[in-house]
C-alpha cells in the first residue's frame, strides 16, 4: 500500500511521541517547529521532513495532524497567506487538540468550501500513553473520513471511538475532562479536609487504593502526593481551566444550569490567577492544602 505524507503540528508533551510513532510505523512524516526545536531535530534524524511553514506541510501532505493547545490555535495554523488553506489542496485534518465544539463544527463546514476535510480526534490518557502509542482517541467525522484516516490513529492509539458527525469527537473530550478534573478537584479538597482532621494522605490512600472508588487516573493523582513524581500526570493546570472554560461555553450555548462544571472551573481558576498555573494537575491538591493554611 502506498502511505501518504503526514503532517505533524504541535511537538508538545503528547505530539512528541505520536509524531513518533507515525514515522517509526513506516508513515512519511513531515514535522515543524514552534517554540521547541529539539523535537523537531530528533525526528529529522529519524527521518522526517521539517516544512517551514503550515502551508509548506499542506503542499507536500495529504493528511496533517494538529496536536496544539486548541481552538485559537488551531484556527491560527488554519488561516492566513501561510496557513494550511492557503495551499488550495484537499488536506485531510486531523485535529487532537481539545477544542471547542462549536468553532470545530463552524471551521469544519467553512473549509469544505475549500475541499479541506476537518476530523477532531481528541486524546486521553498520558504523555507516556503517547509515546507507547497507546492513547484513546474520541473521533468526530463521517464514516467514510474516518475510516480513511484510522491507519492513521492506530500509529499511536490503543484504543479509537467513533462518536460520531464531526464536533462529537471535541464535546466528548470535554465530558471526559470534566470527570477527571472532577476527581482532580474533589481528591483536593478532600485532602485539604482529611488534613485538618488529622488524616495524613497515606491513610486516605490506604482507604481509597484498591476500593470502589480507586481508578488509574486516582493512581497517577496519588503518585504526586505520595511520592512527588513531577511526571505523574504532565497536564497543566491552565490547560485544565481552559477545557473547563470551554465546558462552560458549551453549557451555557446549550442553554443549560452546570453547577458542578463551573465549581470545577472555579478550582483551577484560583489556582491559575495565584500563578500556579504552569504546575500540573495532580499539585492542585498542594495549591487547596497552602489556601487553607497547610503546607
Amino acid at each position: 500500500m502506498t502511505r501518504s505524507n503526514i503532517g505533524f503540528i504541535g511537538l508538545g508533551l503528547m505530539g512528541q511521541g505520536m509524531a513518533a510513532n507515525i514515522l517509526r510505523k513506516g508513515w512519511p512524516l513531515f514535522v515543524m517547529a514552534h517554540r521547541n526545536r529539539a523535537p523537531v531535530e530528533a525526528l529529522v534524524a529519524e527521518g522526517a521532513k521539517e516544512a517551514k511553514s503550515p502551508r509548506e506541510m499542506a503542499e507536500n501532505c495529504d493528511i496533517i495532524v494538529l496536536c496544539v493547545t486548541g481552538s485559537p490555535e488551531v484556527l491560527s495554523v488554519m488561516g492566513g497567506p501561510d496557513g494550511i488553506a492557503s495551499a488550495g489542496r484537499p488536506v485531510t485534518i486531523i485535529d487532537c487538540s481539545t477544542s471547542d465544539p462549536s468553532v470545530t463544527t463552524k471551521l469544519a463546514a467553512d473549509v469544505a468550501e475549500s475541499g479541506l476535510t476537518l476530523i477532531d480526534a481528541p486524546l486521553s490518557r498520558t504523555p507516556a500513553d503517547a509515546a507507547a502509542g497507546t492513547l484513546d482517541v474520541m473521533v468526530g467525522g463521517a464514516e467514510d473520513d474516518v475510516q480513511r484516516i484510522w491507519p492513521v490513529l492506530e500509529c499511536f492509539a490503543g484504543r479509537i471511538i467513533h462518536t460520531g458527525p464531526t464536533g462529537s469527537g471535541h464535546t466528548m473530550k470535554l465530558l471526559n475532562n470534566f470527570v477527571s478534573m472532577g476527581y482532580a478537584a474533589l481528591y483536593s479538597e478532600a485532602l485539604m479536609l482529611g488534613r485538618k482532621a488529622g488524616l495524613t494522605p497515606e491513610v486516605f490512600d490506604s482507604v481509597i487504593r484498591g476500593g470502589r472508588m480507586d481508578c488509574p487516573f486516582y493512581q497517577t493523582f496519588f503518585r504526586w502526593v505520595l511520592e512527588r513524581d513531577p511526571n505523574a500526570h504532565k497536564f497543566a493546570i491552565r490547560n485544565a481551566f481552559k477545557d473547563m472554560s470551554y465546558l462552560a461555553g458549551y453549557a451555557n450555548a446549550a442553554g443549560v444550569a452546570n453547577p458542578i462544571g463551573a465549581a470545577v472551573r472555579n478550582s483551577f481558576a484560583q489556582a491559575v490567577g495565584a500563578g500556579r498555573g504552569e504546575d500540573y494537575v495532580p499539585m492542585l491538591s498542594d495549591f487547596i492544602a497552602e489556601s487553607n493554611g497547610l503546607e
